[in-house]
């Protein structure tokens, strides 16, 4: 390696630990309040309701996930709040919350983001992912708000240096499928041998005004 070549990579593994130094712990004493919905740090009270959630097969095919016991869901979630690459919340039913301040009652699903570089463009991407879990909790638009709040939240961020958004998503769910595209997000890759889809969405100032119009967040102390 020249040292051009490894000036480039010292640059880039810059990049990358100044991004990924950030992650989870950049929310975990973060709520982010809309109208319908409440997101909330992962925490070990909600892995019980989340296991039980993801022996759901139906979940995690669409979701792309393994089933694991419930020791290494808390391995999981540990793991989540620990490393510097991913962002994460447990959607709540903001009606249900109210009530009592019950998070357990209220959890209906969870919204990621996962960190990275893109090799090819060299710009800092972050892969997201939402799930509504609970039956009745779907067809209520709150996966539509809960999305917008993270993708809102995320991109005023100046720590994480984004510079695009993308989803990867099984070309089977269609609901997932016209939910981004309803985001601005653009298909840029379809691989079938996965059945996946790959979505993306340029972070700009049009398309943050645009956000800007479509939910109103509130940040508060969790």
């Amino acid at each position: 390696m020249n040292f051009p070549q490894a000036r480039q990579f010292l640059d880039i593994s810059t990049q990358l630990l100044s991004c990924f130094s950030i992650g989870m712990r950049l929310n975990e004493k973060t709520k982010l309040v809309g109208s319908r919905i409440v997101l909330v740090p992962y925490e070990a009270l909600h892995v019980p309701k989340y296991h039980k959630w993801m022996s759901s097969e139906e979940l995690r095919q669409l979701t792309a996930s393994e089933l694991l016991t419930l020791d290494e869901e808390y391995q999981m979630q540990q793991s989540w709040r620990e490393d510097n690459d991913k962002l994460t919340f447990i959607v709540l039913d903001a009606e249900a919350y109210s009530r009592d301040q019950d998070e357990i009652a209220a959890m209906v699903g969870d919204t990621n983001l996962f960190l990275h570089l893109d090799p090819d463009t060299d710009q800092q991407v972050a892969e997201a992912e939402i799930m509504i879990a609970e039956p009745s909790a779907r067809g209520k638009g709150f996966g539509r708000e809960a999305m917008l709040l993270m993708l809102k939240y995320a991109q005023a961020q100046s720590q994480l240096k984004l510079e695009k958004f993308e989803v990867k998503i099984d070309m089977h769910n269609t609901i997932s499928l016209h939910l981004f595209e309803s985001f601005q997000f653009v298909e840029t890759r379809r691989v079938e041998v996965f059945q996946e889809v790959t979505l993306e969405r340029p972070i700009t100032p049009e398309w943050t005004s645009w956000l800007d119009k479509q939910v109103e967040l509130r940040i508060e102390t969790y």
